[in-house]
């Protein structure tokens, strides 16, 4: 990923030489960890709750849920100085194995942070690199559509209008047209997630809550009978994908350890 890792630990080291607390400076570390939960509004969903058609969307669509995979990379704490602490990294979050809902941080100096976000997918620098893990995951986009990976893989079914079963794969890439040997950018759909302010006082477990009705809700109405499959290559749906997201995650709860 970028190449500012090695910035980021000297400014870690500068804040743990510090020792005055009462301007804002921070003086020692403790370890953060990020712990991704997963919603249907008030029902809270865990793998167990696949592949049953119970939940239903704003369109009054009834669906399952099947697969559930997305990535966020540079999670960021903006101290009260106004420098920013990047963790120049990512994380798979993958609810149908149960794997990276957990995610540990290391060596972040206690103090007040004025935000902590991440970015939802990768930016278009991250992008372009190549992550051994992800391509053994099967998580690429195929060069016709721009390469790099995907930044969400969202698989179910869903009741079409005469009630029977047809399957949907809300995949979420960078946004791109003229699929083939040359394809251009439209916009990019990748995003920031700002959870708000977080203090660090010691080792802290911090809550990312991910309403998954809020993909198919606002400001785009989702209609599952018109947008289902092959949506990778519709940078329109793309782009709705990237504005519904914005509301899709929010700080639950903080815990001291």
């Amino acid at each position: 990923m970028k190449n500012n890792f090695i910035l980021i630990i000297i400014t870690i080291f500068c804040f743990l030489s510090c020792t005055n607390d009462n301007d804002g400076t921070l003086s020692s570390s403790a370890t953060t960890t990020l712990k991704f939960t997963h919603n249907w509004n008030t029902d809270v969903i865990t793998s167990a709750d696949f592949n049953t058609i119970q939940y239903t969307n704003e369109n009054g669509q009834m669906l399952s849920i099947e697969r559930l995979r997305y990535v966020i990379s540079d999670i960021t704490f903006r101290t009260n100085a106004g420098e920013n602490l990047i963790l120049d990294d990512y994380n798979l979050i993958d609810l149908t194995n149960d794997d990276g809902l957990s995610y540990s941080t290391n060596q972040i100096p206690i103090g007040n942070y004025v935000n902590v976000s991440f970015t939802f997918g990768f930016d278009n620098e991250d992008n372009a690199e190549n992550y051994l893990d992800l391509n053994s995951e099967s998580f690429n986009v195929p060069d016709m559509l721009g390469g790099g990976y995907h930044y969400m893989q969202f698989d179910g079914k869903y009741l079409d209008t005469n009630s029977n079963e047809q399957g949907f794969n809300y995949h979420a890439i960078r946004a791109v047209d003229n699929p083939g040997m040359n394809p251009t950018f439209p916009q990019d759909t990748f995003f920031t997630v700002n959870l708000g302010p977080i203090t660090v006082t010691n080792d802290i477990e911090i809550e990312i809550k991910a309403n998954l009705a809020e993909w198919f809700k606002s400001p785009n109405l989702w209609d599952l009978n018109v947008l289902n499959q092959t949506l990778m290559p519709n940078s329109s749906a793309q782009i709705m994908m990237s504005e519904n997201g914005q509301t899709v995650f929010s700080l639950g709860d903080i815990t001291n350890n």
